[in-house]
């Protein structure tokens, strides 16, 4: 009789790299301040449009609270720019030229005459100067507005991290619904509590999606959803779910009760906060572990060639 075979025992793959090095570089970028680029220019872009569209209806309370809104979180989002990009003028040369291939050129030239708009609809709005001219601006920030929601994502995306690059066509609607209920949360913290009947409803909107995408982008990417769902960002990402569903619920009262709009509002600014800093993190924690770029690309590969 043969001698009896003992079992094959395989250990489970481990993905290193040479000297226990990364395959790819971290992000470069610093934290806090482009997390809170990312979460300043979405604010800004969404309190553009309620600006433009409220004072199409007759809002003024609601219309000036959100055009102070975009120009504050505009220019708050280029000083937490330039203070990663390390010396103003950096952020000037991404501006010589514009090439529609880059996100990075097209979001610059985005932010920068979305910045300026701002600034004269809110300074004109405020003095009573130039009154056509402000309104005009106002007008076409608002039309900038959801550019820039969701330029920042494109930015995201079109680098090699993989949880970002992965996500790619869930970043753009993610960032979408994230803005705007932080532009809405703004809005229910100082707007009159009888002018914000409709931005209640675009938070609801807002929340939906972001509840909606959020899920896919943490279960529906294979394995390099598992950074979403993981250490630091999971916990962020958690936060900002259960932040969102409370400023949703609590808006409700908000055409009520001017205490429960200030709570529904300072919910809806946290959750965007933190899904911009778990998004982030997300991204980096993903950079830092071999398994996230070997599998997908052999994922991928096999795929092909089926």
């Amino acid at each position: 009789m043969s001698p009896k075979r003992e079992p094959t025992m395989v250990e489970p793959a481990e993905f290193t790299s040479y000297y226990g090095r990364p395959i790819l570089k971290e992000p470069a970028w610093k934290q806090p301040d482009v997390p809170l680029y990312l979460f300043l220019g979405g604010m800004a872009g969404s309190s553009a449009t309620i600006a433009s569209l409220a004072g199409r209806t007759a809002r003024p309370g609601l219309a000036r609270v959100a055009r102070l809104g975009a120009v504050g979180g505009a220019s708050a989002s280029v000083l937490a720019l330039i203070h990663d990009l390390g010396r103003p003028e950096r952020f000037l040369h991404m501006l010589r030229v514009l090439k529609p291939t880059s996100p990075l050129s097209v979001g610059s030239w985005i932010l920068a005459p979305f910045s300026g708009l701002a600034a004269v609809s809110a300074g004109s709005a405020e003095t009573g100067l130039l009154r056509p001219a402000g309104k005009l601006a106002g007008a076409v920030a608002g039309v900038l507005g959801p550019a820039m929601c969701t330029y920042t994502a494109v930015l995201l995306a079109d680098t090699a991290t993989p949880s970002w690059h992965e996500a790619r066509r869930h970043l753009p609607f993610l960032f979408a619904g994230s803005a705007v209920t932080s532009g809405v949360g703004l809005a229910l913290l100082a707007a009159p509590k009888d002018e914000v009947g409709p931005v209640v409803r675009a938070g609801l909107f807002g929340a939906a999606a972001e509840l909606v995408v959020t899920h896919e982008v943490e279960h529906g990417l294979g394995l390099v959803s598992e950074p979403y769902r993981t250490g630091r960002a999971g916990k962020l990402l958690k936060a900002a779910r259960g932040l969102t569903a409370a400023g949703a619920a609590l808006s409700l009262g908000a055409t009520r009760s001017k205490v429960a709009a200030a709570a529904s509002g300072a919910a809806y600014l946290a959750a965007g906060l933190c899904t911009r800093f778990g998004v982030y993190q997300a991204g980096v924690a993903s950079a830092q572990d071999p398994k996230y770029v070997v599998v997908p690309q052999k994922a991928h590969k096999a795929a092909r060639e089926a």
